[in-house]
């Protein structure tokens, strides 16, 4: 009994982030962190509480020892995008299946409107879409002049010696490619 009240318990040292002050009124787009495999229901359930959700998703041809299913599945693994002002901001974290949102220069990175188009853009298109961690060189700017993908810019570079596009998001150092012909690039100024 007297070793019990020796015993000396360490204290948990907790460290929290501060939580951002958020004053504006304006919404802007959010990339929010995932549990893993949550992207599509975190999407529903934010949805369902009227905030505007998009997760890109795409239809990939998997085959299993009987059979080859096309089944559709998010570009940008444990992540979804949300556009809320400060009223939702919070809210957002509230919901199962939401992690936390991606910082950048110690506060929530804001996702440019015309990239979430861009998304939208692409994920309507039935285009085979890569999604890779960007470790590219910077390439020459193009813009797509024809065909679904029309005024969408990115970068041409070479991959395993074949000429793709790569489309940048900010800050989350990811790149989705794509295969066009030369033909439908135009190279921007």
């Amino acid at each position: 009994m007297d070793n019990q009240k020796n015993k000396i318990i360490a204290p948990v040292n907790i460290i929290l982030r501060p939580l951002p002050l958020i004053v504006t009124d304006e919404f802007s787009w959010y990339a929010v962190y995932t549990r893993s495999r949550h992207e599509k229901k975190l999407m529903e359930l934010l949805l369902e509480k009227e905030i505007e959700a998009f997760v890109p998703m795409r239809k990939v041809l998997h085959q299993w020892s009987d059979r080859k299913k096309l089944v559709e599945e998010p570009m940008i693994r444990s992540y979804c995008f949300v556009k809320v002002n400060f009223k939702d901001y919070y809210e957002v974290l509230n919901t199962h299946g939401a992690v936390r949102y991606i910082w950048f220069s110690g506060k929530p990175a804001t996702i440019p409107e015309r990239q979430i188009n861009t998304l939208k853009v692409i994920t309507g298109a039935k285009i085979e879409v890569d999604c890779l961690p960007d470790t590219f060189k910077p390439g020459v700017k193009v813009m797509i002049n024809s065909g679904p993908l029309i005024g969408v810019c990115g970068e041409l570079i070479s991959i395993a010696r074949k000429q793709k596009v790569i489309i940048r998001i900010d800050h989350l150092n990811q790149v989705l490619t794509v295969s066009i012909s030369p033909l439908l690039l135009d190279i921007e100024p």
